[in-house]
């Protein structure tokens, strides 16, 4: 049987005090899918009935899913990865890699196909990277990739659907 001393306890009330302002941190139930005037528009009521719960909360309200629970980690085939709000393609399958991080990741992305913005939740400064059709959040961009690019684009893997070749 485990005991509890006085620093499990300080250490158990800091880990739910840093949980609890995670929570505080993390977007709410307001739509702040990337701001602009995109291509492909639905309302709000159209993005719910076209997304999963799962997937309008990554998509539209910026979330993201634990690590390594998507079936697309393991995507080996060739192919594209396209944006499951609205089809458009991102990824070739050809710049796929194993980032070790448990999202799928790719180190370039399909001309065109990605928007940026500075993302500042959770005390730090991020890239993000958005669907340049629809501006459904897909996941961030970082500078510890492999070459060619250096680049890794962490992405959500309910943020994308796969399309064989």
């Amino acid at each position: 049987m485990a005991t509890i001393d006085r620093r499990t306890m300080l250490l158990g009330g800091t880990a739910i005090a840093a949980l609890a302002a995670f929570s505080v941190l993390r977007p709410t139930g307001a739509t702040i899918a990337a701001e602009g005037d995109f291509p492909f528009k639905l309302t709000d009521a159209e993005w719910r009935a076209r997304l999963s719960p799962d997937a309008y909360y990554i998509l539209r309200e910026e979330g993201t899913e634990r690590p390594f629970t998507s079936p697309l980690l393991d995507e080996h085939r060739e192919g594209i990865f396209a944006c499951a709000g609205c089809d458009q393609p991102l990824f070739e399958s050809a710049t796929k890699f194993d980032s070790g991080t448990g999202w799928p990741s790719f180190y370039t992305f399909i001309p065109d196909a990605l928007g940026t913005n500075v993302d500042n939740t959770f005390g730090m400064v991020r890239t993000e990277v958005h669907c340049s059709n629809c501006g459904g959040h897909q996941g961030h961009v970082f500078e510890d990739g492999p070459p060619p690019t250096g680049l890794r684009y962490c992405i959500d893997g309910l943020a994308l659907k796969f399309i064989p070749a």
